[in-house]
Order: C-alpha cells, then sequence, then structure tokens
C-alpha cells in the first residue's frame, strides 16, 4: 500500500478527544481530585493537603497572571526546600510561564547574570538571600524583576526587599484560576544554569513533555509506588529538584520539607513521618553515615529508598548507608536531561551478594531511565558505540525525549552538544558486559602520568576506603618527569589523624604505583550547594593546567 492511500491515515486524526498535550501540570489536578484530604506536604508546623496545594498554586498563578506573567515569560525563584518553592512548579507553569529555579548558593554576580539573561520579569525570595538578591538587582544591566519576598518564620534573620509577601500573594489570588495548560508540550517549562567553572553557565530550556515523562520515570527507576514519603535532602533549585516535585504529585505522595540538609535534623524526619524515599549526592549520605549518634535500624525494617547521584558513589558510601537504613539506588544524568536519566537497574540476587561485590556493581552508571531512549557510550570521532568490554573509552551521550530544548540564546551551543543525534555530555566511560554505563571521569578529569591513563575516580574510590578519610578529591598536579601525576585532596572524619605518608602507602597497598597519589593535601575541600566537590579550584591550587602530560 503507498503512502498516499494508507487507511490508517484517512479519518484519523488528533483532537481533543484523543490527544491532550503532556504537562506535570496534569499530576496535580489529577491528585486533588482523588486525594484532596491526603498530605501533600509537611514543614516544621505547617501542614498542607493536596487540595489546599492546588488551592494555593491556582492563587498565586492569578495573580501572576494579573501582573502581565504568560506564556514565554520568565518567573524566577530563590528559594530553599520550603512548601512555596514547590507550588512554583505548578504556579508559574499555570500561567504558560518559565520557572527559573536559582542556585542558593551563588554570588550577586552569577544572579545578576542569570536573571538578564533569562529575561526574570518576577523574583521570589526567601529573606536568608534578601541581601545577596538587592546586590544582584544593582548589578543588572536590564529591567529589574518584581520581588516578592517568602518569609519564613524557621528562618531567624533576613529582611523584605520586595513589593509584597508571598502570603499576601496568595491570599489575593482567584482559587478558581483556570490554568494555561501548554498547547504544545515541546512548551519551555523551566529554565536552569549549568555549574559551569569558566565563563557565564548555560541557560538549559527544558519542556513539559520532558518533564512530565522524566516525572513518571522517577516513580519507575526508584520504586516509589503511591503515597511516597519524600524528604527534601536534594535542593529543589537543582535540576528542578530532580523533577521531584512533579513526581510525587504524580505519586499522590508526602513532600517533607527540609530547610537545608541537618543530620539530627534528617534523624528526626524519617521516623516522624514515615519516610520512605530521598535524593542526594554522595556528600549528603557520607555526611549521615558519619555523623555523631547515627542510628542503626532494627533488624527488618524498612529501609529508606535514596536515589544518589552528582558523582560514582565510593563503595565506602554504598556500604555506609546500608549501616544506617538507607539503601542506595545510583542514578545519573545532567541539568540538560532534567537531571537523572539513567539508573543502575537492580538484577535479582545482588542483595544476595558480598557487601564489597554488591557495592560495585550498584556503583555503575547503568541504563536508560524508563522513558528516556538511550544512554550509551560512543566514540565521538565515529558516533559508533565502544564495545562491551569494559575497557574502551568514549563518550557517554542520551538521546530521548528526556533530552533539553537547547541552550537559551546560544545556538552554536545547542549544535555542538546535539551534533550526530546524540546529546554529549562530556563524561568518559566504557560499557561493561551487561551494556551497562561505567563513567571513568570527565574529559578534563582524567590524569596521563608518563602516557598512561589515571581515572581519578579511581584512585577517589580507593582513598574513601581509607578509615580516616571523610571526603577525597584527585586531580593532576605538573611533575617535571610524568608530565602529571595524580594530587588527592584529602578531608579527615572529626577526631581522625593520618599523615601523607599513610595515605599514600595504604593506595600504593591496592593499586599501581603509578596510579597512587604523590602528594596529598590535607583541610575542607570546597563543595558546591549540590555536594558536588569543586575540582576546578583544586586544580588552580595545583596548577593543573601547568601540566604537559608525557
Amino acid at each position: 500500500m503507498t503512502e498516499s492511500s494508507n487507511f490508517y491515515d484517512v479519518g484519523l486524526d488528533k483532537n481533543a478527544a484523543n490527544f491532550v498535550p503532556l504537562s506535570p501540570l496534569s499530576f496535580l489536578f489529577r491528585t486533588a481530585a482523588v486525594y484532596p484530604s491526603h498530605l501533600s506536604a509537611v514543614y516544621e508546623d505547617r501542614v498542607f493537603t493536596w487540595s489546599q496545594t492546588l488551592e494555593r498554586s491556582r492563587r498565586v498563578a492569578s495573580w501572576l497572571a494579573s501582573r502581565g506573567i504568560g506564556r514565554g515569560d520568565t518567573v524566577a525563584a530563590m528559594l530553599p526546600n520550603i512548601p512555596a518553592m514547590n507550588e512554583a512548579h505548578f504556579a508559574v507553569p499555570m500561567t504558560g510561564g518559565v520557572l527559573n529555579a536559582l542556585n542558593i548558593r551563588l554570588d550577586a554576580a552569577a544572579i545578576a547574570f542569570q536573571l538578564d539573561h533569562g529575561g526574570a520579569r518576577v523574583i521570589l525570595v526567601d529573606p536568608e538571600f534578601a541581601d545577596v538578591i538587592a546586590e544582584a538587582l544593582t548589578l543588572m544591566k536590564g529591567p529589574k524583576p518584581l520581588v516578592i519576598d517568602v518569609d519564613d518564620a524557621a528562618f531567624d534573620g533576613g529582611r523584605r526587599i520586595g513589593e509584597i509577601e508571598y502570603e499576601a500573594v496568595v491570599a489575593a489570588g482567584d482559587p478558581d484560576f483556570v490554568a494555561v495548560t501548554p498547547q504544545d508540550e515541546w512548551d519551555a517549562i523551566a529554565l536552569g544554569y549549568t555549574s559551569g567553572t569558566t565563563g557565564n553557565p548555560k541557560g538549559v530550556v527544558t519542556h513539559h513533555r520532558g518533564a512530565y515523562l522524566n516525572a513518571v520515570s522517577n516513580i519507575l527507576a526508584g520504586n516509589l509506588g503511591q503515597h511516597p514519603a519524600y524528604l527534601w535532602t536534594l535542593p529543589m533549585f537543582h535540576c528542578n529538584g530532580w523533577c521531584f516535585p512533579w513526581t510525587i504529585a504524580a505519586a499522590a505522595g508526602v513532600n517533607v520539607c527540609l530547610r537545608k540538609v541537618d543530620p539530627a535534623k534528617i534523624f528526626e524526619l524519617i521516623p516522624k513521618h514515615g519516610v520512605t524515599h530521598m535524593c542526594g549526592a554522595p556528600i549528603v549520605y557520607n555526611t549521615l553515615i558519619n555523623a555523631p549518634g547515627a542510628p542503626r535500624p532494627r533488624p527488618g525494617a524498612r529501609a529508606v529508598v535514596g536515589l544518589i547521584a552528582g558523582a560514582a558513589p565510593p563503595v565506602a558510601v554504598l556500604a555506609g548507608a546500608e549501616s544506617i537504613g538507607i539503601k542506595l539506588t545510583h542514578v545519573y544524568g545532567l541539568t540538560e536531561v532534567y537531571g537523572p536519566a539513567s539508573v543502575c537497574a537492580e538484577q535479582p540476587g545482588w542483595d544476595d551478594l558480598p557487601t564489597e561485590e554488591r557495592a560495585q556493581l550498584k556503583r555503575r552508571q547503568g541504563v536508560a531511565y524508563p522513558l528516556q531512549e538511550a544512554i550509551t557510550v560512543l566514540d565521538p570521532e565515529t558516533m559508533r558505540e565502544v564495545p562491551r568490554d569494559g575497557e574502551t573509552i568514549g563518550e557517554v551521550m542520551f538521546r530521548g525525549n528526556v533530552v533539553m530544548k537547547g541552550y537559551l540564546k546560544n545556538e552554536a551551543a545547542t549544535r555542538e552538544a546535539f551534533a550526530g543525534g546524540w546529546f554529549h555530555t562530556g563524561d568518559l566511560g566504557v560499557l561493561d558486559r551487561d551494556g551497562y554505563v561505567i563513567i571513568k571521569d570527565r574529559s578534563k578529569d582524567i590524569i596521563i602520568s608518563g602516557g598512561e591513563n589515571v581515572s581519578s575516580v579511581e584512585v577517589e574510590d580507593v582513598l574513601y576506603k581509607h578509615p580516616a578519610v571523610l571526603f577525597a578529591a584527585v586531580v593532576a598536579k605538573p611533575d617535571p618527569k610524568w608530565g602529571e601525576v595524580p594530587c588527592a585532596f584529602v578531608e579527615l572524619k572529626d577526631g581522625a589523624s593520618a599523615t601523607e605518608a599513610d595515605i599514600i602507602a595504604f593506595c600504593r597497598e591496592q593499586m599501581p604505583g603509578f596510579k597512587t597519589p604523590k602528594a596529598v593535601v590535607f583541610g575542607t575541600i570546597p563543595k558546591t550547594s549540590t555536594g558536588k566537590i569543586q575540582k576546578f579550584m583544586l586544580r588552580n591550587q595545583v596548577k593543573s593546567a601547568d601540566a604537559i602530560s608525557a
């Protein structure tokens, strides 16, 4: 049958009855209708139900719309993990607007750039960040956004710098506001900036379709089921909280809000609210594992499911989390793929393996998320998949519906990122015999010592096994003979001690000499607000750029 006469194309067009553009807004509408009295969020002494969250989101959207916010307008938020930040993930898209969740650790200059670049017309500000936002507004080159203060009784300090307070916005809004749902699921829903180490960050634009699909993928990959209790240890500003505001709405769960990562508070909230799930970088779990008074679960007690990402998790962290009642699942992704978009999918029998062997399997980056099309490792020159030998290094790449629209106002960078029909992550990895991706390093973090490739991740994994080591990072250090050699930065546990000779000898027992650190620097290791170690600062400290690979 010819294409022109295909009867499956005749009289079978899309219409309002059989096609609705995908949007995570639908999760809130459904859950509020089906479970109106179920808890949606708890924070300190405040409690909200799903019907209340829907009404509050409608009211905020109504007020924003009355100020002219509509399709394609940017609304920024400088907020911690509080209910208002969760509501913003629905209220802003309800107007057709785009939410720009700002990194709360940025300085004024970086914030000013993002507000200008994204054209923010409104910004929600927590009192803790009033001073840095006020300074950023003075540094802006373009029109300044209207400021809404979001007071928080749990924070002692700060000041108001806005035109109106958030609860007044809620009170003034229309509870019957009719949300603007996207006519095209490709419409932008969020703008997030990459954490670039040099120059200005790139603005990642994501769409309703991808947010919808990744929210559901989180449920499937993380085994959330229905009515999970989710503890907000991951910043909501980071890739829109990995899409979890929309995930928890889809699963009709409870958002257990947490202003900052505090081990004592976390150990209090887990039993108090029956927490079932949480997310975070390795540093978050390592902090909990090593916290004074970290609880040991009762035999047979239900473990909290923890998704871990941000860096290849050390074996010591994967094993240590189990000792405090957290079962970790490794996920991997970037801002450009909505947060996590691959998962180390567990196989039957893993739980019966010895701890070390089980942890080695679970630290892999894994396979595509359920609703992501593909992740693999390709030779960037030929764009062919590398052999599944666990040795041949290529670049990790994604393809599918859970990939960004592109970089805002940066067509050249967008074309480069999508060259060859795949999204290039810049991470180097291999495929093992199971087809699971294993990241070896960022391209800039591979150390070439005397012509031999050294993976900083591999060296760090050994360092984390040392009983005195709390955090570790390895970068290249210039060397007159070898070109560059591994240099370890080590942050010790409270009360622990170790010398440079101790650390080097420990590593030498477990790896070849060329991989062993030749120098050890002790002290606090700089980290981002999401827990990633800031290796660029460490490279600058030892002048890695001056190294000449031999």
